[in-house]
Order: C-alpha cells, then structure tokens, then sequence
C-alpha cells in the first residue's frame, strides 16, 4: 500500500504537470505582463510598446532559425557570427540598393547555415563543435570584410525598415510576424515538418524509414543563416551603423533560451513555434521589466540564468518522459 499510494499521487498530478510544461510559458507572461502593468502605468504606452518590439524582433527571427535546428536535436552557435557578417557586408553593398545588400547578406547566411550543416549531416561532427568551429570562422571573416571598426549607415530604405512603423506597429515586428507565419506553416503543415520532427525524435529511425534526413539537417540549418542575416540587417537598420565587432555577441544564447522556455525539448522531435515567440517575448519583458526599476545588470543575469535552469530542467523531463 506504501508504494501504490504515491504512484497514484503522481498518475493524478501528471496531467496538471502536463498542462503546466505546455502552456506554463504563456501563463509566466501573462503574469509578468499584468506585473509591469501595475508596476509602470507608463508601460503600455505607444512609445514604449514601440521599443520592445524594436528589441525582441531580431531575438525572435533568431530563435525560429534555432527552434528548427533544437528541433533536430541539434544546435546552431554560429547565428551571432552570420550577424557580425551581415553587418559587415551591407555597408558594402548598400550603394547598389538595399534589395541588393539584403540578398548577399541572406546568401552568405545561407551559405554558412550550409557548411554548418553539410559538417552536421555528411561528417557526423556534433551540432555543438560544427557550429563553434562556424561561429569562430565566420566571426573572423565579418573582421577581415569590415576591417573590425563601426561603419555609419545612411541608407533610407535601410534606416525605414529598422526605425519606421505601419499601423503603430513597427516595420520590423511585421517581419517577425510574417517569419513566425511561414515558419509555423513549415513545421505544421508541410511533409518537410513532419520529417524534421522524426529526424529530431530518432534520426536513425527515420533514416532506415527513407527519408531524407540530410537533406533535413541541411536546410534547418540553411534556414537559421538565413533568419540570422535578416536580423542582422534589422539590427543595423535600428541601430544606423554596422558594427560587426559587437552586433550580435551572445544573440544565439537568447534565442536558445527563447526556444527551451518556449517548451520546444533540447532532445528534439517537436518543434513549438507560437511557444518561441512567448519565450522570446517572456525574456524580453523580464528584462525591460528590471531594468525599468533600476535592477542591476548583474541581477539581471542572475534572473535570467535561473529561467534558463529552470527551463533546461523542464526540457530534459519533458524529453525523458
């Protein structure tokens, strides 16, 4: 009796816990959302609302790119770098027009999302030391092109997108929009999402199914360098200058964090996309939050460092159950 009395305490408690792991992150932001309502009477203001969405739009594109690679079971440290280098080589480009600018930086992010991937999916070397070794190279090459210094960005069309707004809304958050849009048509209604949802729940198995799990591998990761070149455009759009030095350092940790706080598991096999877009938003308030009451940069770390804990541990019991 000892030992059926606590295996029926937790039978009972294992849908709760079930609803809390899967919508437990919108909960947590609608809590944090009502606390900075209450906190800051200035906070839903236009202009303020403005600002978080300026911030949070190139995080999210970021995180949908590494949703699909976690997805996988994989991982993608080289989305910092693709930014450095989209930075880097708009200014080279701008003076033929910023549709021109734009596609060389998507196809050097392309290019990069491909040998992250082709090392992933044709030499067996782990996600996390592929995209490292990525990250380190492309990093440099941002450097060499751009000669490690800050460049001012006077381009128009460039300066409109990354300051300006339709319908109060700003022009970048209507790009995230339409990301999260087509990303979550990729994964839930497309025989390419259900195929990297089997590659990332048992790769072996889905290669001895037939499917195509190279070519899986490599366009999720193409797919993350091209995410990770639209934000660093926005980023140099917003902020007027390309700065490769600095612009994008430590961006794929907050994506990582959106996309785990988000419920998507490391372990892979499931892909939340509307989940990411709460995590990336949750992280993003948490932040305004502290640093609207004066919190220390330094505390703000730690917070956000435990969200990430409590988060990782969530994702390993949802991937062990």
């Amino acid at each position: 009796m000892s030992v059926l009395a606590p295996a029926g305490v937790l039978r009972g408690r294992a849908p709760a816990l079930r609803l809390l792991r899967r919508y437990g992150v919108y909960a947590a932001l609608g809590v944090l959302f009502l606390a900075a309502v209450v906190l800051d009477s200035g906070f839903l203001s236009a202009g303020n609302v403005r600002i978080q969405l300026f911030q949070v739009a190139p995080t999210l594109l970021v995180a949908l790119g590494m949703a699909l690679v976690i997805g996988t079971e994989g991982i993608d440290l080289s989305v910092g770098a693709v930014i450095a280098l989209a930075a880097a080589v708009i200014p080279l480009y701008i003076g033929w027009g910023l549709p021109v600018a734009l596609l060389v930086a998507v196809a050097l992010g392309a290019l990069s999302g491909l040998a992250g991937g082709a090392m992933v999916a044709f030499t067996g070397v782990q996600p996390i030391v592929a995209t490292l070794a990525l990250m380190i190279g492309v990093r440099g090459a941002a450097s060499l092109v751009n000669g490690a210094s800050a460049k001012p960005v006077t381009d128009g069309a460039l300066l409109t997108l990354g300051s300006d707004a339709f319908l109060g809304v700003p022009l970048t958050a209507w790009l995230a929009a339409a990301c999260v849009a087509l990303t979550a048509v990729l994964v839930h209604r497309t025989t390419f999402g259900r195929q990297l949802v089997a590659v990332g729940d048992n790769r072996r198995a889905a290669r001895l199914a037939g499917l195509p799990v190279r070519r899986v591998l490599l366009t999720v990761y193409l797919l993350s360098g091209v995410l990770a070149a639209l934000a660093g455009a926005v980023i140099v759009g917003h902020g007027a200058e390309a700065d490769p030095a600095n612009q994008g350092r430590n961006i794929e940790l907050d994506a990582i964090t959106a996309v785990v706080v988000g419920g998507t598991p490391l372990a892979g096999g499931s892909v939340r996309v509307l989940g990411t877009v709460a995590g990336a938003l949750f992280m993003q308030l948490t932040a305004a939050v502290l640093t609207q009451h004066d919190v220390p940069a330094s505390l703000t770390k730690i917070v956000e460092a435990a969200v990430i804990c409590v988060a990782v541990y969530a994702s390993q019991e949802r991937g062990t159950r």
